[in-house]
């Protein structure tokens, strides 16, 4: 058990925020026999091992081990290829062991990758094997029917025999900078795909992505630390350069090869690709600009594709987890922006309206569709920080998941796990139902914080804008007002206004060293409507600023808010709008935290930039006004010089180090003084112990000198 004296920072960097020990990654059995998950053995172990949870029909649920690394590997250290850690770190996992895994159509025969090899296990019996194949192995998967396992290995697509047999590559790369398999930079990091093949339902070929970055252009990432390295060289796709080039071929295990044809030059990106016995294969094709796409089916014989629906939105179009995809019967499930709402809908039809903003769908029934909303713009409560789960169907929507907080779902065969994060309590609920019914808890052994999270969620001024308000512990209203720390990350993707307790615990800790601690999630975060997100185009800079001064100087009517004394801390985006926020309203924010900031956006990458920007080539003066440097130097500073400290990991290959010491020097030609932390070895995450909990010690350092607060 943890002692107590252990310190918040310490613990939080310790424990991986919390989540290690805490299940995740569930897959329930088509036969509602078994439930599949990952979870380490504690709160402070790193590495995953693989668990069932078996439902049998006239017994008591129990949990076991099928998979343990520490047995596998015999004790030895793991050893991860330059791929998978570039995997890894695109997926934001720090984590070590298995994290992952692919199982068949029963649930029968899972696969994973551990240390570079193939391991397969049986998920009935819980006997695990190597598979002897050619490693680094990297997203081994089972085919539907358990008799074959595809996996990649020096960017070649290869199968084995689930028993060891007849290994061999389907695809081998034809080109130094190819690869088969494999999901391109672009699509891991942005776009959501995370994988680059998949099965037929028939277990009998592959669609099989080709990617050939040979067009991207080069970034050398060095490490200043340890100059007798070589850099790392780094195929980045910068807003207004090329792109990987992706082709998609459906592959036959008897050696057949058919090019999928689309147009690839008006739709070069290929976002999801969806394969069930519902249908043909189903693909979702973008537009570079994001402003069109298309849902195509593929004649699996000839590689023909056909249309099955178009998209065209003035703005852009969104990207969700499990669409498109084919309902019982072979109508489309999509999720789809229209009268101002997010909705779900299947064929031509939506079946939700305003009163919810979808975020997901999770299960396609034969009956109905299990989908993760939150409170649209015409809801009856505003529900701020809330996700739920709702059964939605041609007669109507029923909410599945009840009480306040963050909430989604998996389901097969009858049996629904709940996975539930809520305000007042610490870690993950794993609640499992058949048929409704609850019959089985999947244990959460993640560590209790030292700390509880305190957060007053609200929101603040006319924009109504959701904001979660953390006071000290113990604070009285005549101790009187105090001085503020906004703690954003108010962009795109990153939701931090939540219904749930971990999310707020740095927030409170901050909080408890004597701030009022104000988490703002302003237009361009998710949850709200499609017209809240896309409020920034073009203009992004000046909206999320404007955004936190609006709900600030709202929540000071409501909250002890010294107006005198207010700082601003972020780490990636809320690293940019940090210092956008001194830079550019230093009446406002009178000291700054900037963690791993995009200063230039030219130097960011493709899809994400030009959505928001477009093109810079076409737009160079709102890349200008939207970037916080630009070649002349500081864009559209304000005279008045607040004090700044940068921090950034100089192995960062996602936004690179270049963004933190371009700042650095416009700010020294500029005459600004301010503190710049480099980490070294450490890239847009921060897994190590002691560099974790230091950079949050520093950071009250720097933040009470430069407000003038005793120490």
């Amino acid at each position: 058990m943890t002692s107590q004296k252990i310190s918040f920072p310490r613990q939080h960097a310790r424990t991986m925020r919390f989540s290690l020990g805490a299940p995740r990654a569930f897959t329930v059995s088509p036969d509602g026999e078994r439930v599949v998950f990952i979870r380490s053995e504690s709160g402070t172990d790193r590495t995953g091992r693989l668990w069932v949870l078996d439902l049998p029909k006239d017994g008591a649920p129990e949990e076991r081990v099928v998979a343990d690394p520490v047995a596998l590997l015999g004790g030895s250290q793991e050893r991860l290829s330059a791929q998978e850690r570039a995997r890894r770190e695109r997926s934001r996992e720090g984590s070590s062991g298995i994290v992952g895994y692919a199982v068949d159509a029963a649930a029968e025969l899972a696969a994973f990758a551990l240390s570079g090899k193939v391991y397969v296990a049986e998920l009935r019996a819980g006997t695990t094997r190597a598979l002897p194949v050619p490693g680094p192995v990297i997203d081994p998967r089972p085919s539907p029917d358990g008799r074959h396992v595809a996996y990649v290995s020096k960017g070649e697509l290869r199968v084995v025999g689930a028993e060891g047999d007849g290994d061999r590559a389907l695809a081998e790369p034809d080109g130094a900078n190819v690869t088969y398999g494999l999901a391109e930079f672009i699509a891991a990091e942005e776009m959501q795909r995370s994988r680059g093949f998949w099965w037929s339902p028939q277990s009998d070929r592959l669609l099989v992505a080709r990617v050939d970055d040979s067009p991207v252009r080069r970034w050398w990432i060095s490490d200043p630390a340890h100059p007798d390295r070589k850099p790392a060289e780094v195929a980045y796709p910068a807003a207004g350069t090329p792109n990987a080039e992706v082709r998609l071929f459906v592959l036959g295990l008897d050696g057949t090869r058919t090019e999928v044809v689309w147009d690839r030059v008006r739709h070069p990106y290929l976002v999801q690709v969806h394969w069930s016995s519902n249908g043909a294969p189903l693909l979702l094709v973008q537009a570079r600009d994001q402003r069109s796409q298309l849902f195509l089916a593929v004649d699996p014989e000839t590689g023909a594709t056909r249309t099955v629906h178009a998209d065209e939105d003035p703005v852009w179009l969104e990207i969700f987890p499990g669409v498109p995809a084919w309902a019982p019967g072979g109508r489309l499930v999509r999720i789809a922006d229209e009268g101002g709402a997010r909705v779900l809908a299947v064929g031509d039809r939506p079946l939700t309206g305003a009163q919810l903003q979808l975020q997901a769908v999770l299960d396609i029934g034969e009956s109905d569709i299990l989908v993760a909303a939150s409170a649209g713009e015409e809801a009856a409560a505003p529900e701020v920080g809330e996700t739920h789960v709702y059964r939605v169907n041609e007669l109507g929507v029923e909410r599945v998941s009840e009480g306040a907080g963050v909430h989604s779902a998996v389901r097969a065969g009858g049996v629904t796990v709940m996975v539930s994060r809520v305000p007042d309590r610490p870690g993950v609920r794993v609640e499992v139902f058949r048929d409704g019914k609850p019959v089985a808890t999947v244990a959460d052994r993640s560590e209790r914080p030292v700390l509880s999270a305190r957060p007053h969620l609200t929101e603040g001024g006319a924009r109504r804008i959701p904001c979660a308000v953390l006071l000290p512990e113990g604070y009285d209203e005549s101790d009187g007002p105090l001085p503020v720390l906004m703690d954003p990350y108010g962009g795109p993707h990153g939701r931090r206004v939540l219904a749930a307790h971990h999310p707020h615990l740095t927030s409170q800790w901050f909080a408890d060293q004597g701030f009022a601690v104000v988490v703002a999630d302003g237009r361009g975060t998710p949850g709200r409507s499609p017209g809240w997100e896309k409020a920034i185009k073009d203009d992004m800079a000046r909206v999320v600023v404007n955004d936190q001064v609006e709900a600030l100087h709202a929540l000071a009517d409501r909250f002890p808010l010294d107006l005198g004394k207010v700082a601003i801390r972020g780490w990636s985006f809320g690293g940019y709008l940090a210092a956008l926020a001194v830079l550019r309203r230093p009446d406002v924010f009178h000291a700054a935290v900037v963690g791993a900031p995009v200063t230039d956006q030219r130097l960011y990458d493709t899809h994400y930039t030009e959505r928001y920007l477009g093109d810079p080539a076409e737009q160079p003066e709102v890349y200008a006004r939207n970037s916080v440097i630009t070649d002349e130097g500081l864009s559209e500073a304000a005279d008045q010089v607040r004090p700044m400290m940068i921090v950034h990991g100089l192995a960062d290959d996602n936004v690179v180090v270049a963004h933190s010491l371009r700042l650095s020097s416009a700010l020294l030609s500029a005459g600004r003084p301010h503190e710049v932390l480099p980490l070294s070895g450490v890239t847009h995450m921060t897994p190590q112990e002691q560099v974790a909990e230091n950079l949050l010690l520093l950071q009250v350092d720097f933040l009470k000198r430069s407000l003038g607060l005793a120490g």
